[in-house]
């Protein structure tokens, strides 16, 4: 990875791509649509590293909601599951994207434990095409994560300048 910085026992932060971490992970977030059709950005990603089965996975289930989450195996990737969180399209901001946002993260957060599953990779949800104010998003992931403290929760960035908010976030 490019760089790594720990905030606490169980959260962490990498500069790098999702689809390419050294260690393995119990699962992988992905930034997915809600009809789980394969899209762009670290959707495109992690369903390219992963293979076609992961496509085919994901359209089986025929969507979930906005603010919610669904889990396939992991096929190709350096996991044993991905996570399909639906994060909002922010337009506003008055338009309940904050709590759609925050569901999207607990519903993740709320499978692995349900699966007795403790380590994730997990980018910041709804921030690419989707819109998501960075600072705003990167508060609300922070404040969910860490109410998982059984977890260790690795937030990865591919930006720069998103792992330098994250680190911001949580000095």
């Amino acid at each position: 990875m490019k760089g790594e910085g720990e905030i606490a026992m169980a959260i962490k932060i990498v500069l790098g791509d999702i689809t390419q971490l050294p260690q393995r992970m119990d699962a992988i977030v992905n930034a997915a649509n809600r009809r789980l059709v394969p899209g762009g950005g670290v959707d495109g990603a992690i369903n390219a590293a992963a293979g076609p089965e992961l496509a085919q996975a994901m359209l089986a289930i025929n969507g979930t909601p906005t603010g919610t989450a669904v889990m396939t195996p992991a096929f190709g990737l350096n996991a044993s599951y991905v996570i399909h969180a639906v994060g909002p399209i922010y337009h506003t901001g008055r338009a309940n994207e904050a709590g759609l946002l925050r569901r999207a993260y607990y519903s993740a957060f709320n499978l692995m434990t349900r699966h007795a599953l403790r380590t994730v990779a997990v980018p910041l949800l709804s921030t690419g095409v989707y819109g998501y104010p960075i600072p705003e998003a990167v508060a609300i992931a922070i404040n969910v994560a860490h109410d998982f403290p059984e977890l260790t929760i690795t937030f990865v960035a591919l930006e720069p300048e998103v792992f330098a908010q994250l680190e911001r976030m949580t000095a």
